[in-house]
């Protein structure tokens, strides 16, 4: 009989964002898919290191625990062929966690699969299937492959947003990019009462928002938003938000200040960014993926 994950939040997440795979892909990069799939076959008793994304993943897997029910699903979906994943196998089975499904896809592209498995977001180092995803309508990030040993309690997770182009669309920040902040904190003014159009990760948003509302009573997750919008442009944001139906615990109006050392504080397990001059650097202290923009937007 099949199993329906319809009422789950089902997140899914390349092998190389799961564990850290920099050297083998490097292998892979400099000496190609031979000297790859030989290099992983000798280690394949090795059991990899954890990547950027790992602390995600085990706190998204320990609410499960927490509620004593499944409502977190991890889908593996790698690039990986069959006869090269046995590492990954064993990796998940030493860090005991509770991932049951996987994509190989021998080097295609893993995008096409995400509607098949019903995912509510993407995470991959891959650049094209990252944007491919995000084409294709899904809540998708780029996560930064670091060697950055981040430490989070397990009781909670906390995830962080920027604003435009990310939960909202990049309607706003076209005409900041094309006119100037001027004529971006004019318009946002005149049109404070006009929601802003949903972004590539507002899915996800009212995703997380339910997982919230089925968790009340843990406090398991928290989410943020950490903007470079001021007080008087993010009147907007709030508003947007409240027609949406959708509360998010804390909001961080940044004017133009970096966003590192607050994100630092929250604790984020991850934050998503339109852009690099914000996400890299805090990919120095949070894990963090950056969100392309959808085509035509800018």
């Amino acid at each position: 009989m099949s199993v329906s994950f319809e009422n789950y939040l089902v997140v899914g997440i390349s092998s190389r964002a799961l564990f850290n795979l920099e050297k083998e892909n490097e292998v892979f990069e400099k000496e190609g898919l031979d000297a790859y799939r030989e290099y992983q076959i000798v280690h394949e008793n090795d059991v990899l290191s954890p990547g950027s994304g790992f602390g995600l993943v085990k706190n998204l897997l320990n609410i499960n625990k927490l509620a004593k029910r499944k409502l977190v699903e991890v889908i593996v979906m790698s690039r990986n062929s069959a006869d090269t994943s046995l590492r990954i196998i064993h990796s998940l089975e030493h860090y005991d966690m509770d991932i049951g499904r996987m994509v190989l896809s021998g080097g295609e592209d893993i995008s096409r699969y995400l509607s098949a498995f019903g995912v509510d977001l993407f995470l991959s180092c891959n650049e094209n299937d990252v944007s491919n995803a995000i084409h294709a309508g899904f809540a998708a990030g780029m996560i930064y492959a670091r060697d950055t040993k981040y430490n989070f309690p397990d009781y909670q997770i906390r995830i962080a947003f920027d604003a435009d182009a990310v939960l909202f669309s990049a309607e706003s920040e076209k005409i900041y990019q094309e006119h100037g902040l001027e004529a971006f904190t004019e318009n946002e003014i005149l049109n404070q009462d006009v929601a802003l159009k949903k972004g590539p990760m507002a899915s996800l948003l009212k995703s997380l928002s339910w997982l919230q509302n089925e968790t009340k009573d843990l406090n398991v997750l928290r989410t943020a938003i950490v903007t470079a919008r001021n007080k008087d442009t993010g009147v907007r944001v709030i508003k947007t938000l409240r027609a949406w139906n959708i509360v998010v615990d804390e909001v961080f109006f940044m004017q133009g200040a970096k966003k590192a050392d607050v994100l630092a504080c929250f604790g984020a397990n991850i934050f998503f960014d339109d852009q690099d001059v914000h996400a890299l650097p805090a990919s120095d202290v949070v894990p963090s993926a950056c969100v392309p923009y959808r085509e035509g937007e800018m």
